[in-house]
């Protein structure tokens, strides 16, 4: 286990930008999938942990976003908003429906910054 922290650890103080932000996005999903099989199993002890864990992530995806240099970014705070909203709501009234929604747009949030990361590794790689 020691050797697996000092890994993770070093792994992140060592990541580009862009790996640091896959990362984190990487984490947020897995939060809100355990935080979902929790809520499932009526442990809303555990899920209401990871759930704070993902609302914090967003909190700092959000805070990080320069929507003035990023295109797109003020309807990208709007999703981490939305994300934010729904992850907040699902932790309070312990409510499976609106993680499962989180979910579904944390994935398609995660899947598309994956798919910009190898679009832009690629084009480096060319140019």
């Amino acid at each position: 286990m020691r050797a697996r922290n000092a890994y993770l650890s070093n792994s992140i103080h060592t990541a580009s930008g862009p790996s640091l932000l896959l990362m984190l996005l990487d984490r947020l999903r897995t939060d809100v999938e355990q935080a979902l099989a929790h809520q499932e199993l009526d442990d809303h002890e555990s899920a209401s942990t990871r759930l704070l864990h993902a609302q914090d992530i967003v909190s700092e995806l959000l805070s990080s976003l320069d929507v003035d240099l990023c295109p797109g970014g003020e309807n990208l705070a709007a999703v981490y908003d939305w994300i934010l909203r729904g992850l907040i709501d699902a932790n309070v009234g312990r409510d499976v429906t609106t993680t499962r929604d989180c979910l579904l747009v944390v994935t398609q949030v995660v899947d598309v910054w994956h798919e910009a990361a190898a679009h832009a590794a690629g084009a480096a790689a060319i140019a």
